[in-house]
């Protein structure tokens, strides 16, 4: 006989709760419904380039975590004023799984007098503005959904972490369709705080279910799938398919274009060229950047010593111009 549980917590820590998810597809049986919030992290789809879609120097200016999903799908922001859900199910593939899991989520949403409705493949809007985007995956017999609920997310932060530089890419990633959202307090009839709304989606959720929540054994086991994975660079930004990228600017120094490779969010084959005075050879300079994290700080770090190669050329300068650009 299936079971059905209700879980949640209130760890807010982006990497224990994507893994958390893996964590019940995988070892766990029965039917889930899980709520959770992450403080400040992006998520980036499992094809996606996050060097191309994530804006890496204000994420790691600001502490924001770059977690990649499971999920197939964009780039998406969360933080204390987002919800998100996850249903965890056997797979049926002769539904439609997407309508069949957001039907709870739109009925309690029409409940609280928000006009939310079912739109393209996997989102719920309201007035045409995007408040929730859905992924699913399928493990053996068994099916994970999650989703997002915009309810209060600071869209200026969520604008700046998505608007990644302006390097000339060319890389075979899932790029994001960026779409007008809307957070669901703009649209209630009366005022709810997140926990509020949190509360009253978990009512809907816990009819017909159980509590459940994490034991030790299950929290040991999402632990080291956050240590062995998903805290890990190789699997967060190096998993990102290779892309070839091209900076050019013009610096007092004279103009400055750099070109290199990313292969697993690591830099390849660099070169430099431009109309600078050097120093010394700059193919020395290029080979400091040769299997370097593509990252503000290593990035700074090897480009420490430029003015040696290039005169009245300042490393860290041209690191923030990377990065800013």
């Amino acid at each position: 006989m299936q079971k059905y549980y209700f879980l949640t917590h209130n760890n807010f820590d982006a990497y224990f709760n994507i893994a958390s998810e893996e964590y019940l597809l995988k070892q766990k049986d029965g039917f889930y419904f899980y709520l959770w919030i992450n403080s400040p992290a992006v998520i980036v789809g499992v094809n996606q380039n996050a060097i191309q879609e994530v804006n890496l120097s204000y994420t790691e200016t600001n502490g924001i975590k770059v977690v990649r999903r499971m999920t197939g799908g964009g780039a998406v922001y969360h933080d204390n004023g987002n919800l998100c859900y996850t249903v965890i199910a056997p797979y049926d593939p002769n539904v439609d799984n997407y309508k069949k899991f957001t039907a709870p989520v739109i009925e309690y949403l029409n409940e609280i007098g928000v006009p939310a409705e079912f739109s393209g493949r996997n989102d719920i809007t309201v007035l045409g503005k995007k408040i929730s985007g859905n992924a699913q995956t399928v493990f053996k017999d068994r099916i994970m959904h999650h989703g997002t609920l915009l309810f209060d997310t600071d869209g200026e932060v969520l604008s700046k972490a998505l608007n990644p530089n302006k390097l000339k890419m060319e890389s075979k990633g899932i790029k994001s369709v960026r779409a007008r959202v809307t957070n669901i307090k703009e649209h209630l009839k009366s005022e709810l705080t997140i926990e509020q709304f949190k509360a009253g989606l978990e009512k809907k959720f816990l009819i017909g279910c159980e509590r459940y929540s994490f034991n030790q054994s299950d929290v040991d086991a999402i632990n080291a799938l956050v240590e062995e994975k998903y805290s890990r660079y190789e699997w967060n930004i190096g998993r990102s398919p290779k892309g070839k990228n091209e900076f050019t600017k013009k610096f007092p120094f004279g103009v400055f274009t750099l070109t290199f490779d990313t292969e697993k969010g690591v830099i390849k084959n660099p070169e430099i060229y431009g109309d600078f005075f050097s120093l010394k050879d700059i193919r020395g300079l290029s080979a400091l950047l040769d299997g370097v994290k593509m990252n503000k700080t290593e990035i700074t770090s090897a480009l420490k010593n430029a003015g040696e190669y290039i005169s009245g050329a300042d490393g860290t300068e041209i690191a923030n111009a990377i990065f800013d650009y």
